[in-house]
């Protein structure tokens, strides 16, 4: 894999909307602008790519658009790390612009930068992992750089301040408290502290060994859940297992052009890639069902990730909801 070197004091970053337009809403001027300030205290000098601002609407309509941001801050060499905004959906729609491009192709391989999303934006690390990119499945803009407190969260702030550093040798530790999600986004709750709790469980083994070794691949279960799809009709265990998902038919033919985008491009990893990797996940914020995890994890293990991995990091999941029927499924899935 290639490896981009960590960031440095000076370095300029690009913020860019990938999945969801919301940078561009009214709604989030202040936060934006909290944003910029904590960057710049970094030593870091911001800039936004040249669609992020056009709202949600625009992004949506124009995948084109934002593929071509991304273009151009790889082929920027002032810019030396990628932000995106926030997760969403509709990422997958500018994976033709950029893996048909020739000259993006060879400019992620020849200009490698700092890349760090989550949730929907797993799309993207599957692309940059194709492409033969080390990226980083953590902290968006909005989310976490803009949060509404005083200062980011402390924990996500430390391991922000990590891109900082040589990636070897780092050592991860659960974090002293969780937060809740918060249920007011307005200018009205800057300033405001979320709801805290004192973490309680720490790391939890659910079966196996306690210790083993291997590189990191995965990212939201929705995501790569939802990147399947395409196989309803040609592989009876997949489509026995995804078409029981409880969307409406326009969203599962939304679903189903999705995943013949991942298979045409190869974005999914295959069995063998999956080979002695470690599988990490996290569920969304859209806290799904335990019934919709467990046909996420079916469709997984249709792909034979659960036959070549080594062992399987999962992050708990938003306020704690289906804490332990999460972990069932889990546990049956994978022994199953």
């Amino acid at each position: 894999m290639i490896k981009p070197r960590p960031l440095r004091k000076g370095d300029k970053v690009a913020v860019i909307c990938l999945s969801n337009g919301i940078l561009g809403n009214i709604g989030c001027v202040q936060q934006v602008d909290i944003g910029v300030q904590r960057i710049n205290a970094l030593g870091l000098d911001i800039c936004f790519t040249k669609h992020a601002f056009r709202g949600t609407d625009y992004i949506l309509a124009h995948p084109e658009a934002r593929a071509a941001d991304l273009k151009e801050a790889f082929l920027d060499d002032s810019i030396k790390g990628i932000i995106t905004d926030i997760g969403g959906f509709e990422t997958f729609r500018t994976l033709p612009y950029l893996m048909e491009d020739e000259e993006f192709v060879n400019a992620v391989r020849e200009h490698p930068k700092m890349f760090l999303g989550f949730s929907d934006t797993t799309n993207n690390h599957f692309m940059f992992h194709r492409l033969g990119l080390q990226t980083f499945y953590g902290q968006s803009f909005i989310c976490d750089v803009c949060e509404q407190a005083d200062r980011m969260l402390p924990y996500s702030e430390g391991h922000f301040k990590s891109l900082f550093t040589p990636y070897s040798g780092r050592r991860i530790v659960p974090s002293e408290f969780w937060y809740e999600e918060r249920t007011d986004f307005s200018p009205a709750a800057i300033g405001t502290d979320r709801v805290s709790h004192k973490e309680k469980h720490g790391y939890e083994l659910l079966q196996g060994p306690s210790q083993f070794k291997g590189q990191l691949l995965g990212g939201c279960i929705e995501s790569m859940g939802e990147m399947l799809i395409a196989d309803i009709g040609s592989n009876p265990e997949v489509n026995k297992i995804l078409s029981g998902f409880p969307f409406g038919s326009a969203i599962l033919e939304d679903l189903k052009h999705q995943s013949e985008i991942i298979r045409k491009y190869n974005i999914f990893p295959s069995a063998e890639e999956w080979e002695g990797k470690i599988l990490f996940a996290e569920t969304s914020e859209e806290q799904p069902s335990p019934e919709r995890l467990k046909q996420f994890l079916e469709a997984l293990k249709a792909e034979g990730v659960f036959e070549k991995i080594n062992g399987i990091i999962v992050g708990k999941p938003q306020n704690e909801k289906f804490y332990e029927e999460y972990k069932d499924i889990w546990r049956e899935i994978v022994l199953k």
